[in-house]
């Protein structure tokens, strides 16, 4: 299996304002995310970012980095001009790593790339987890996924999906016994051919609907490969209450 991770690092964050640069223990946070996902088997990672201050630092502790323009609307755009900058091939499988998830296990940046390269149907591969919260399954914040029986993602939403119709599923407490919806965790596997369809498709309209982009992939016919995590992944950081979770698992008070 041949891979490669790109983790794109913008600058600029309406919550937290350079986020890739915040410190952790000591060293930036896409520093953190970087030597994770050195720890997996892609053949190459490097950090896609707009901003020249993050492309120095990320440049200082010695990575590889790919200047992408600012005007791109999603990270799917910018894993599509780092494609076409590399000269990728068609069938090259490249994962995208978001640049605020300095916890993220590798085994699980190497089972999505393996998923999506042992499956020829998909051209996009992605993980969930099982909800284990009922208010998780009511925020809008936490995109549910669900598939059939051979892993084929059928849709993601904001919606608390799918419905128990005869289970009560209170906005507080555990979920119930057996209780069927994941959360989708937000790490893919993308052959170079699709992000190349991608970036030439019109928004669909779900996707506008529920602000996914994923639903963009499903709209036009393609298909995505969908499978519980083989580690629990940590959230990522958006907010600064983030920051100070993550710190905490590095020990660290600030």
């Amino acid at each position: 299996m041949s891979f490669i991770v790109v983790i794109p690092a913008r600058y600029a964050s309406s919550r937290l304002p350079g986020k890739p640069l915040a410190d952790i223990a000591g060293r930036p946070m896409i520093e953190h995310v970087y030597r994770c996902a050195q720890k997996s088997q892609a053949q190459r990672v490097l950090v896609a970012t707009d901003d020249a201050r993050v492309a120095e630092v990320v440049k200082a502790f010695g990575a590889e980095v790919v200047m992408t323009r600012a005007d791109h609307v999603s990270g799917t755009d910018r894993l599509q001009e780092v494609a076409a900058q590399l000269a990728l091939e068609d069938d090259a499988i490249v994962v995208n790593v978001q640049g605020d998830e300095p916890l993220i296990p590798a085994e699980v940046i190497d089972q999505v790339a393996g998923n999506l390269a042992a499956n020829d149907w998909a051209s996009v591969a992605t993980l969930c987890e099982p909800l284990q919260s009922a208010s998780d399954f009511h925020n809008p914040n936490v995109v549910k996924a669900v598939s059939d029986q051979s892993g084929r993602a059928l849709y993601f939403s904001r919606a608390p999906v799918p419905w128990p119709r005869d289970l009560n599923v209170e906005a507080a407490g555990p979920v119930p016994e057996g209780f069927a919806a994941r959360r989708h965790i937000g790490l893919y596997a993308y052959r170079v051919s699709l992000l190349n369809r991608f970036v030439r498709w019109a928004p669909a309209r779900l996707e506008l609907t529920e602000s996914l982009e994923q639903l963009r992939v499903l709209a036009y016919g393609e298909a995505i490969h969908l499978a519980d995590a083989c580690a629990k992944v940590p959230g990522g950081v958006d907010t600064p209450e983030d920051l100070e979770r993550v710190r905490a698992c590095f020990g660290e008070s600030q």
